[in-house]
């Protein structure tokens, strides 16, 4: 048997871009798909399928200043910190390219402001400031996740469906609207499993069900926060490597 594979971090340079929005397109009916560009993509990275980098969203009618980022920390001019989001990047350097994808739901700073941005729209990000580097070749893997998690999702298949040897996915995937499956619709040799509406037990259950290998899987878990504490929690009895099972919450409900 090889050798064990684990992922790497690395970090990346820390900085602020001011970018504006190139085209804006609706996609599995609650997503809307921003595109972004401008000279400050310059130098952009992100090599962890799950890296996140910060958006910035000002009060309507004010404007933002970017922060400078000295030897001695961050300095917020006049101590002014908008509201900000995590969000999944998407780059595609050959296009110099940013791609995002926001959930639209009711009441939430980022999702308002996508659904209303225009071509011509500005936005500053920050980030990201590091990745984690996840080896493609775990030949079984298994991804947990809902709407907020599939961006990252999207990333990480569309670079498994490029991979040699083939690898066995399987991911579980929660959401409210059964027109998100059209996310992933120009992906196969998936298994993809679908829960739709509020069916975390359901999906608690299936991952109970799950038999893992003795090696060579990874395990991806992600979503509200006390849901990935839970589903977390399963595994814990299996003796599986923490090295292998990332769990991360995506977004807390108060």
């Amino acid at each position: 048997m090889s050798a064990p594979k684990f992922p790497e971090r690395v970090r990346n340079e820390l900085r602020f871009r001011n970018l504006t929005v190139l085209r804006s397109v609706r996609i599995a009916g609650c997503f809307q798909r921003l595109v972004f560009g401008g000279d400050d993509l310059t130098g952009f990275a992100s090599l962890g399928f799950d890296d996140h980098i910060k958006l910035f969203f000002p009060q309507p009618g004010s404007t933002f200043a970017a922060p400078t980022i000295t030897d001695d920390g961050i300095i917020w001019e006049n101590d002014i910190r908008p509201a900000s989001r995590d969000y999944t990047p998407m780059f595609d350097a050959a296009r110099n390219e940013l791609t995002l994808d926001f959930y639209l739901h009711q009441s939430g700073v980022a999702s308002d402001w996508a659904n209303q941005a225009r071509p011509g729209d500005r936005l500053t990000v920050g980030g990201p400031r590091g990745s984690l580097v996840i080896p493609e070749d775990y030949h079984w893997q298994l991804y947990v996740c809902d709407e907020t998690g599939m961006p990252a999702l999207l990333r990480r298949l569309e670079a498994l469906s490029q991979s040699a040897p083939p690898v066995e996915v399987t991911a579980l995937i929660s959401v409210q609207d059964a027109a998100s499956k059209d996310y992933f619709a120009h992906l196969s040799g998936f298994n993809l499993e679908w829960f739709i509406g509020d069916r975390q037990q359901a999906v608690a259950q299936r991952l109970a069900q799950l038999t893992l290998p003795e090696h060579d899987y990874y395990l991806w878990l992600t979503g509200e926060g006390k849901t990935v504490k839970d589903y977390s929690r399963i595994f814990e009895q299996q003796q599986v490597d923490d090295r292998l099972l990332r769990a991360v919450a995506y977004w807390h409900s108060k």
